[in-house]
């Protein structure tokens, strides 16, 4: 048997980085591979519609975008065939007969279904063509025999749908279709890719998305916008990388050498170019200590004495003499360390 790849997109807007580590990376890493013997990559314009019936506009002009997303991304055309679902009428031919093999009831159990309904308010108004897609994404898959399907994670029980529409169609009318399979992402972390909100998965509907094609000042500003741990307010709290959607995104995107390199650099001693910083003589009489300087470690005796002592070897010298400010009135501690000084001194 033939080993054939189908896959695709709804054109509802630029694609993001979920659809690239969910999908589009991995479609390029089998492109490469050699192991299959036809890829289908499907711009799904007529699920598009099933929720902007009113706007189809909107769909027409996104089907470029995606294209130039999938071109971006490393989808050769020579090597993939890339379609447009609305040109191929066969399609929404075989939904309608797929439509008798599924009952409603089998449809609201569908959790991507669900979750899709909640995120868009059709809770009181759902469109039937939106509610039915599971079934035109099953015609999609069987009309091309495939047998891998490379999706996030979220998409599984709508290919387990296809597997029931199959197992159906085959009792009945022999063996006929081909039961898909579905490929997940190796990285764990890829497979339900957070959005900058943290709060549920990247997705254009919810604003919480990184673009492929959005600009370096734009990705910058949205990286820049995400919480890291709204927990930790202090230095001395606990901090955790559980469900923070900054190391999320580290898992999905670093290499274990990327880390490594990281690692490194951090580990080694910082060094000062250029003239100094103006020196202080300690706080005035009633000064409040700035937050600034107490998250650094004041209080808790964080600044690290080695570090200073390399930094500024003159200012500590004159601080253990008792010279320029290194008297140990200002501290608020009963028993005030040498570095804590130095750090005073050197803010």
């Amino acid at each position: 048997m033939k080993k054939i790849i189908l896959t695709g997109d709804r054109p509802t807007g630029r694609l993001h980085l979920g659809h690239y580590v969910g999908s589009l990376k991995r479609r390029v890493e089998l492109q490469e591979s050699g192991e299959y013997d036809k890829t289908y990559i499907m711009i799904a314009d007529a699920q598009a519609l099933t929720d902007n019936a009113d706007n189809p506009e909107k769909v027409r002009q996104n089907i470029i975008e995606v294209a130039l997303d999938y071109l971006s991304c490393g989808i050769d055309p020579t090597r993939s065939t890339i379609f447009i679902q609305s040109q191929i009428a066969e399609l929404c031919e075989l939904a309608f007969y797929y439509m008798n093999l599924v009952t409603v009831s089998r449809l609201q159990r569908n959790p991507t279904v669900k979750t899709e309904i909640k995120l868009r308010n059709f809770e009181a108004n759902i469109p039937v063509g939106f509610f039915t897609y599971p079934i035109s994404q099953a015609a999609d898959i069987t009309a091309f025999d495939a047998t891998t399907v490379p999706a996030g994670e979220d998409q599984e029980p709508m290919i387990e749908q296809t597997r029931e529409i199959v197992r159906r169609f085959n009792y009945i009318y022999g063996d006929t279709l081909v039961e898909p399979d579905i490929l997940l992402p190796t990285n764990s972390a890829c497979c339900r890719l957070p959005g900058t909100d943290g709060m549920a998965k990247m997705s254009k509907s919810l604003g919480n998305c990184i673009y492929l094609s959005d600009t370096e000042n734009e990705v910058s500003k949205r990286v820049k916008s995400m919480y890291t741990d709204p927990d930790h307010l202090r230095v001395s709290d606990p901090g955790k990388i559980e469900g923070n959607t900054v190391f999320s995104y580290l898992d999905a995107f670093c290499r274990p050498e990327h880390f490594c390199r990281i690692s490194a650099r951090i580990s080694q001693p910082r060094r000062v170019e250029g003239p100094l910083p103006p020196r202080r003589t300690g706080r005035r009489e009633g000064e409040e200590i700035p937050r600034s300087y107490s998250a650094r470690g004041a209080d808790s005796h964080t600044c690290p004495p080695q570090r200073v002592r390399e930094r500024y070897p003159g200012r500590v010298r004159n601080i253990e003499k008792g010279q320029r400010g290194g008297s140990r009135k200002g501290c608020r501690d009963t028993q005030p360390c040498t570095p804590c000084h130095a750090h005073r001194l050197l803010l």
